[in-house]
């Protein structure tokens, strides 16, 4: 073997043995409980479908930022700059998201309040923020769900409080200077709880169909080749006959499992598809924390569990 082909092979191996190790890393669930007043709660999993609290499910890092002080619907990213970065929703009235990063997950950098929506007069919200990083750009997509009076009227509804949501969004390098706020995703229905993952060069988009009247209340798709769009349509339901919301997912495999809140029912449910299109109800094989509510999984290294468990 010439010197060429062995350190071609060498690279390959190093390359797959790298990938069989990230197959083991665990999954870490960033969710909240009751209202979010104690803020931030971690739960782990070795299999991707059976989930233990750590800490004792007491809160990793409790909420300091607007008036309401609220820490709902955590998203937890892993960043380019080995960073992780949070947001998460902090009022049900504001105008603006929380964020904070920490090397660790234990130790947090100080609470900022970033205000997304304060130049629009009318917006009602600023829900269930997440970030998506586009690693051909170097940039983070930081988007959420907002109302804004008067906008949108062919959707308008007396119904759910007459909230009538569109997807919006900033773009960030560094977290310290933020472009200006844009539509994200308008579908021709009332929109939250988007939740984007990159698959193969494209981008998904996990989103729940809130409408009222008829009622929806279920998870769909739609896809883009860029990060900030535009999105195709929605797709049919994925999720059965319940109301669905806060959809969240990782890869295992092939398998996409996408886990949600059946909000209805006081419990979580889960499905899974090898191709995005046919979708197989999980939920009787998942197990998770009393009390959990809507967040985001990602994966994190072992010797970052075990600091963690250390808690």
């Amino acid at each position: 073997m010439n010197k060429f082909l062995y350190l071609t092979s060498l690279f390959l191996g190093i390359m797959l043995s790298a990938d069989a190790q990230s197959s083991k890393d665990p999954f870490l669930f960033a969710y909240f409980k009751g209202n979010g007043e104690d803020g931030l709660h971690l739960a782990y999993s070795e299999d991707a479908y059976h989930w233990k609290a750590l800490k004792n499910d007491q809160s990793f890092l409790t909420p300091t930022v607007s008036k309401d002080k609220l820490m709902r619907d955590p998203c937890i990213i892993r960043g380019a700059d080995g960073l992780f970065h949070m947001v998460w929703t902090v009022s049900w009235k504001d105008k603006g998201i929380g964020y904070a990063n920490s090397k660790d997950l234990i130790n947090w950098s100080e609470q900022q309040f970033i205000p997304v929506m304060a130049k629009e007069e009318g917006a009602r919200n600023t829900w269930a923020p997440e970030i998506t990083y586009d690693p051909s750009t170097k940039t983070y997509m930081i988007y959420w769900a907002t109302t804004i009076v008067d906008k949108f009227p062919e959707t308008a509804s007396t119904a759910d409080n007459a909230y009538n949501h569109r997807m919006y969004y900033v773009t960030t390098k560094d977290f310290k200077t933020y472009s200006e706020t844009k539509l994200l995703y308008d579908p021709g229905f009332n929109v939250i709880d988007a939740s984007i993952v990159r698959d193969n060069g494209r981008f998904v988009m996990f989103l729940k169909d809130e409408t009222r009247e008829p009622a929806q209340k279920n998870l769909k798709i739609a896809f883009s080749e860029q990060l900030t769009g535009p999105y195709s349509a929605a797709s049919a339901p994925i999720t059965g006959n319940y109301w669905a919301e806060g959809p969240t997912t990782l890869k295992k495999g092939n398998d996409w499992l996408v886990y949600f809140d059946k909000y209805r029912d006081h419990k979580y449910g889960a499905i899974l598809s090898s191709d995005l299109k046919n979708w197989k109800d999980v939920s009787d094989q998942i197990s998770l924390p009393k009390g959990l509510r809507h967040g985001t999984i990602l994966q994190i290294k072992q010797k970052e569990l075990k600091k963690l468990l250390a808690q």
